[in-house]
């Protein structure tokens, strides 16, 4: 898919690591950031992006290869778009997925519309000081449930249904999610900017 044969993925989420090395594919090796540091940069950014171009200067930084960062969250409507950029921390430390999506649960109770969007940008950096990184993003449009289900996937994936399922995305196939989701948008807008490029 591209001529970049191995990137370092600025991210311990071992569920980030799976679904983007699916995308990618085997003629790109994904190694995670934790091969080569278990310190991760504190996300100080207001916003995805900013998030994801730090984690990504970092990770290059560390490893000495080309990185790929993904800053990605729930935004939901009737939260004035939280958790956002705290999705990963919304309950505090340590980060829990469990305790996430019971803290997500609490905020909503009574509140609605339970409208609201995954929503993924994707950094790719040649080198940590790169003055052109490049970025793409995705959407993924649906709605909270009341009570998480399934067992798939990660994040608040029990508790988020995608416009036009039935089913959450935690029950969702794992190629029928990449094919469809925030992350799969963003992965492809991804590749083509790097096939203008001519490095795909």
């Amino acid at each position: 898919m591209m001529l970049l044969k191995e990137l370092v993925l600025a991210s311990h989420n071992a569920g980030k690591l799976k679904e983007l090395q699916a995308m990618l594919g085997d003629s790109v090796q994904l190694r995670s950031i934790g091969e080569f540091s278990s310190v991760e940069p504190e996300e100080t950014g207001l916003s995805f992006v900013e998030n994801a171009i730090l984690k990504a200067r970092n990770a290059a930084r560390v490893s000495g290869l080309p990185a790929l960062a993904d800053d990605s969250g729930l935004c939901v409507d009737a939260l004035g778009g939280a958790p956002g950029v705290l999705s990963a921390r919304f309950a505090g430390e340590p980060k829990s997925d469990a305790r996430n999506n019971t803290a997500l649960l609490a905020a909503l109770d009574g509140k609605t519309p339970r409208s609201g969007h995954y929503y993924c940008v994707l950094v790719l950096v040649r080198h940590a000081d790169d003055p052109q990184p490049i970025i793409a993003d995705g959407v993924w449009r649906g709605q909270v449930l009341s009570a998480a289900q399934g067992d798939g996937g990660f994040g608040y994936d029990p508790l988020f249904q995608a416009q036009g399922e039935s089913v959450s995305v935690a029950e969702m196939d794992a190629a029928a999610k990449n094919a469809v989701s925030h992350r799969g948008q963003a992965m492809r807008a991804l590749a083509a900017k790097l096939a203008e490029l001519g490095q795909a």
